[in-house]
């Protein structure tokens, strides 16, 4: 029998992405306030450095999850890597990241595989865990590439609202089939027990 559903946000950078202005305090807040995505993923670009940190602020709200994760840059595209604890050694191909990633036990998704550093067609070789196939900052045209791609390849699909701004935080989310615990939602997404919110979708209880 499947759990009530959480409801997670994938895909967000921090002060600790050169390119964000979101500290880990606004993330954790935010997390905090919202009526029902109370899990986040962290996926600073090609770094874990504020992991330790967000983790600290949220550990005394039982009701919130900081995912791990990191956004790794490869030859062929974006990728995210979430329940990193550590950096994948270099060279950082799609290949070797999917490796360290299940020798880990972490998830790979296909970050916004239609935009700029995408993997784009590349992932249908790439064997990654599922596709962000909702990115918060990518186009319509974009994300339907994406659920189109996912959907032919029978890939679990995602959304992570991709936020650098506070205002970017939970733009879209996912509808997990688990609790609050990383092992039960990596789990239903491997199993694609799963469904990615587009932008402006209410869940209504």
């Amino acid at each position: 029998m499947l759990n009530i559903p959480i409801y997670a946000d994938f895909h967000n950078h921090s002060t600790f992405s050169s390119d964000s202005t979101t500290s880990p305090n606004i993330l954790v807040e935010a997390l905090k306030a919202h009526p029902y995505i109370k899990a986040a993923a962290i996926t600073d670009h090609d770094t874990i450095a504020g992991l330790k940190e967000t983790q600290q602020l949220a550990a005394s709200h039982p009701d919130i999850l900081i995912i791990p994760g990191v956004e790794i840059a490869t030859r062929q595209g974006d990728v995210l890597v979430l329940g990193a604890q550590e950096l994948p050694p270099k060279p950082w191909d799609i290949e070797d990241i999917v490796d360290f990633a299940r020798a880990t036990g972490c998830i790979t998704i296909a970050a916004h595989p239609f935009r700029q550093f995408g993997l784009a067609d590349e992932v249908a070789d790439s064997s990654v865990d599922a596709v962000e196939v909702y990115n918060g900052v990518s186009s319509a045209m974009a994300n339907k590439k994406a659920l189109d791609l996912a959907r032919k390849l029978g890939l679990p699909g995602v959304s992570g609202s991709d936020s650098h701004r506070p205002s970017d935080l939970f733009s879209v989310c996912t509808q997990v089939q688990a609790s609050l615990n990383v092992e039960e939602i990596f789990d239903a997404i491997r199993k694609g027990h799963i469904s990615a919110l587009p932008a402006g979708k209410t869940v209504r209880f």
